[in-house]
């Protein structure tokens, strides 16, 4: 038996021009544990993955990752130390529960027809144009849907959605002149669905939101956790969304035999389609996790306190769970039934109905009105290892 004190193999830089998958089986082929840049522990398989992200061994990290930014106050600071999502324990279970009873499954599931209408909103006036289908079509539809859900008026909707990409920026790794705009603009998006929230309080409706703010009135959230769970909600069902489904369409035409299934059969190759681009072209990159309890990894005894990125973008192509992992397959059948993308455990995403409903209903839309779209130009690749990755302009001939 080694100790985490012994030495790791530590993972090289990338190579200028290495893309994230070559990159990843570069360092797969040292090993299955090794050490990142920044200290911190990376594990690659599926297995691992589940082993890791139970809370029986370890936790959410919270603000760890500002700290290492240099960021302990603020508006991004505040969201980190009152989110469910980097939330743990008692915390976690008293912020997510009376989100999850209010955006329940059944409920987000039951909005197919609204997010179809949308998506025909957005695809229609496209056709025989050329767009960036970010900006036309995978950006303004979960920012659409979102709005629509918690009654943002529909004039406020372009400058809503501004805010929402902006704030988003600061999740994730960035320059400092990034992240000091999307600080500023999580603190303008808080103000904003405050006021949603006073609003709805003084004249409620038979909405979402005011379902919410019922469930809520008498605690166990105080004010300011009660409105940071809906900028969660916000950004946890916009920036994603938006990434998966530009990455999704720009793989299917990329492959024009699957894109050819899908148009062929829209209704029953759906739900494959969202599915297997999830997996392929996953938008989160990665799971950072704190040990709680040591445990065995590998031969290593890993340590209480040690940071672990469990790298989703490996563990969906793992060929212990998937055949061919490097094949593209919407009739794919070998998915788990719990989707890795979504995470696991008491963590798992209270997002993937509606997530699932927004790709699958705007990719069957998308195959209907626009089957002979075709991409311009090299198609972009999703890049980065540090929670939502970014992916550069998708520009489509629509048609």
């Amino acid at each position: 038996m080694t100790t985490v004190a012994d030495a790791i193999p530590k993972a090289p830089p990338r190579a200028e021009g290495e893309g994230d998958i070559a990159y990843l089986a570069r360092l797969q082929a040292m090993g299955p544990l090794l050490r990142n840049g920044l200290g911190m522990l990376m594990t690659f398989s599926h297995a691992d993955l589940l082993y890791i992200v139970d809370d029986a061994r370890t936790r959410q990290m919270e603000t760890e990752l500002l700290a290492m930014r240099g960021i302990t106050s603020g508006p991004l600071h505040e969201f980190f130390s009152h989110s469910l999502l980097m939330s743990n324990g008692d915390a976690h279970r008293r912020r997510r529960t009376p989100v999850a009873r209010t955006f329940a499954y059944s409920l987000m599931n039951a909005m197919r027809g609204e997010i179809r209408e949308i998506a025909e909103d957005l695809v229609r006036p496209t056709l025989n144009h050329e767009i960036d289908f970010a900006e036309g079509v995978s950006g303004p539809l979960p920012a659409r849907l979102i709005a629509r859900i918690l009654g943002v008026p529909d004039g406020d909707v372009p400058h809503f959605s501004q805010l929402v990409y902006s704030a988003m920026r600061g999740l994730s790794v960035r320059s400092d002149a990034v992240t000091a705009e999307a600080s500023r603009d999580m603190g303008e998006l808080g103000r904003y669905v405050e006021g949603l929230l006073a609003e709805r309080r003084a004249r409620p409706q038979d909405d979402v939101l005011s379902a919410y703010i019922e469930r809520t009135a008498d605690g166990p959230l105080d004010a300011l956790e009660v409105r940071i769970q809906i900028v969660t909600l916000i950004l946890a069902g916009a920036d994603t969304t938006r990434l998966a489904l530009a990455a999704t369409f720009a793989r299917l035409l990329r492959n024009p035999a699957q894109w050819a299934a899908l148009v062929a059969d829209p209704e029953g190759m759906k739900a494959g389609a969202a599915a297997e681009g999830l997996r392929y072209d996953p938008v989160v990159a990665s799971l950072p996790r704190v040990v709680t309890t040591p445990f065995e990894l590998h031969g290593r005894r890993i340590r209480e306190g040690e940071l672990v990125m469990t790298v989703l973008i490996s563990a969906l192509r793992d060929p212990e769970v998937y055949a061919e992992p490097e094949r593209f397959d919407i009739a794919r059948t070998d998915h788990p039934k719990l989707h890795p993308i979504f995470g696991a455990g008491p963590h798992r995403c209270l997002g993937e109905a509606l997530a699932r409903a927004e790709l699958e209903e705007a990719l069957a839309v998308l195959a209907r009105l626009a089957p002979a779209a075709r991409l311009i130009g090299p198609p972009p690749e999703l890049r980065g290892f540090s929670a939502v990755r970014t992916l550069a302009p998708l520009h489509i001939a629509m048609s």
